[in-house]
């Protein structure tokens, strides 16, 4: 299992947490995922077949892209 964090710096609201979470939580491979109203920031367990790859794809389509 890989954690990583992304710093999503576009969150303004509850909605966009609730967006984010929904999106990367359906990602086959993703046990957790967690974003940080506060802290701009993503946090995210997963495994194959989940990539770091795919979950930026993921973000990028709803929205809010991460940053390195």
């Amino acid at each position: 299992m890989e954690s990583k964090t992304y710093s999503i710096p576009n969150i303004h609201c509850v909605h966009c947490v609730n967006r984010i979470e929904q999106a990367i939580l359906a990602i086959e491979g993703v046990d957790f995922a967690e974003a940080d109203l506060v802290s701009l920031s993503l946090n995210v367990d997963f495994e194959s077949p989940a990539d770091d790859q795919t979950i930026r794809q993921a973000l990028e389509a709803i929205g809010y892209p991460a940053v390195l």
